[in-house]
């Protein structure tokens, strides 16, 4: 059995996540783990050395020259044979706000709000409660949501926006305010539901695992969410699990 790859540290997730190439439609798909945008981000825009970056990322020297060959590759894949790129996955870990590379530069320490670009008018807004690449438990409790731009059925940018200690009913004003008309979370008590519907958020609950995945699967119409979904400090109570595509989600009739 392959022993699994050590989890790479990344200062913060890509804020956008989507390339295609102007004007064609391509069928291939090329996929760029985090932790390769990470090198990339590192050595070619921050300008560091690989010894710098092995430092930051808390592997070794060799396995960047790994990723980064691996990464160049794929990104000269992408623009000589016109292929579509997404960023996702990969062996990685956040940095945990103490700061990965103890930089006052540091994306993470300076815990400042993304900016999201203005939202278009056939645009569908995603948020997902966020810890980790996963979907978060509690609502009232989270830190950061992992908000997704749609177009055409299709992710066009995301980012990782803090909630900056709001918590509870503060949230869903949060969320109106940046204009997400869809929630994507774990647990989430009565109170917060009745302030998104006032706000006209949709909500889909009781959902767990991958937060990508869980957005590609609310597009597709298959992801699995329990419309009774309860939670307290102390317990989270989910009952018989949906499929929004039952209900029609993916066209926004789910209610």
């Amino acid at each position: 059995m392959a022993r699994p790859k050590r989890k790479r540290m990344v200062c913060w997730e890509p804020d956008y996540i989507h390339f295609q190439p102007d004007g064609i439609s391509p069928s291939e798909q090329i996929i760029l783990s985090v932790d390769e945008y990470e090198v990339i981000r590192l050595v070619d825009f921050e300008k560091k050395t690989h010894e710098e970056t092995a430092r930051q990322m808390q592997i070794s020297r060799t396995t960047v020259t790994e990723i980064y060959e691996s990464a160049r590759f794929k990104l000269a894949d992408c623009i000589v044979n016109g292929k579509q790129l997404r960023i996702a996955g990969g062996p990685y870990q956040l940095c945990q706000k103490n700061g990965c590379c103890r930089r006052s530069s540091c994306r993470a320490r300076q815990q400042t709000q993304a900016v999201l670009p203005q939202k278009g008018r056939q645009t569908m807004r995603i948020a997902v409660t966020y810890e980790n690449g996963q979907i978060f438990q509690h609502f009232g409790h989270t830190e950061a949501f992992k908000i997704y731009d749609v177009e055409n059925g299709a992710v066009q940018n995301a980012a990782v926006v803090p909630t900056n200690g709001s918590g509870h009913g503060a949230l869903a004003g949060f969320l109106s305010e940046n204009g997400v008309d869809t929630l994507i979370c774990g647990g989430i008590g009565g109170g917060a539901q009745m302030a998104l519907a006032t706000a006209g958020i949709q909500l889909y609950g009781g959902v767990t695992g991958d937060a990508d995945e869980a957005v590609q699967a609310l597009l597709a119409g298959t992801l699995g969410y329990n419309p009774n979904v309860r939670c307290s400090h102390h317990d989270h109570e989910h009952g018989e699990g949906h499929t929004c595509g039952q209900h029609g989600c993916g066209n926004h009739g789910c209610h």
